[in-house]
Order: structure tokens, then sequence, then C-alpha cells
């Protein structure tokens, strides 16, 4: 299974912030969308980061409230790990989990950003996959 056929299913849709934006109006995105991270981008498809809640988590930790007032720029991860459509669901999941990442946007060929898929959408994916296979398997036991 590759991440293309998780993209047409969910959809191509970035939440995004730009990296000037407070930290308090990505919280309030991250709220109002019912999401984890943040693309950040000046716009045009560039990333200039990903901003996840485990960031704002740090950034409150180290600073306080007054954090809240910063540029997401200040928290964002600047070094952001991507995927590709026709990346594997299991080349994925391995990357999530070496870099421990939640997130992954996805990128073209031009490195332009595309969608971005979740450890739940990974998840998701790899167990359908496994309920279709164990559903082969039943009916060529059945009629084997």
């Amino acid at each position: 299974m590759f991440v293309r056929s998780i993209m047409e299913a969910k959809g191509a849709f970035v939440a995004t912030v730009a990296p000037t934006a407070s930290l308090s109006d990505a919280v309030a995105l991250l709220r109002d969308h019912g999401i984890g991270a943040l693309v950040v981008s000046t716009g045009d498809g560039q990333i200039n980061g990903i901003m996840s809640e485990r960031d704002v988590v740090r950034a409150l930790a180290t600073h306080g409230m007054a954090v809240m007032g910063r540029p997401v720029s200040s928290v964002m991860t600047a070094d952001v790990a991507t995927c590709r459509a026709e990346d594997t669901v299991d080349s994925v999941m391995q990357l999530m989990t070496d870099r421990r990442i939640r997130h992954l946007p996805l990128v073209d060929e031009a490195g332009k950003l595309g969608g971005i898929v979740s450890i739940g959408d990974m998840v998701k994916a790899r167990l359908r996959l496994l309920e279709e296979e164990n559903r082969s398997l039943v009916g060529y036991i059945q009629t084997g």
C-alpha cells in the first residue's frame, strides 16, 4: 500500500500557519481544525517548518505563558521530514518511528506541499490492509 491511496481517501487539505503568526494564533488553529500539527509556510507550497502540540508543550514548559506571544518560527521544527505519494506505508511508518514524529507532510516532485499524513492515517491504512488479507485467507481456506 502506498501513501497515494491514503491521500486519495483523506484529501489533500493541509492546515498551515505563517512563521510570523503568534503561537497563540497557531494553537487556536490546532483547536479549530482538531489536529495535532500545522505546516509552517509562507505560501506557494513552500515548507518552512512544522509545529506540533509537542512543540507547544516544550515551549510552555521552558518559557511559560509568555511564549504564546512569540512567533511560530521560534518554536517550530525547521528540519522537516517529508514523504511522497509513491512511498509505501511501511516505509513511512518506519520513518515516523525512527524520527519519533506523528505528522509527515507530503511533497510532490518539485518539493511543494501536497498533503499531510499522520501516524493515525498510517495505522488505519495498515489495519485495513491486514483486514483485507485476513478476509482473503479465510476465503481461501473455506473454498480449499
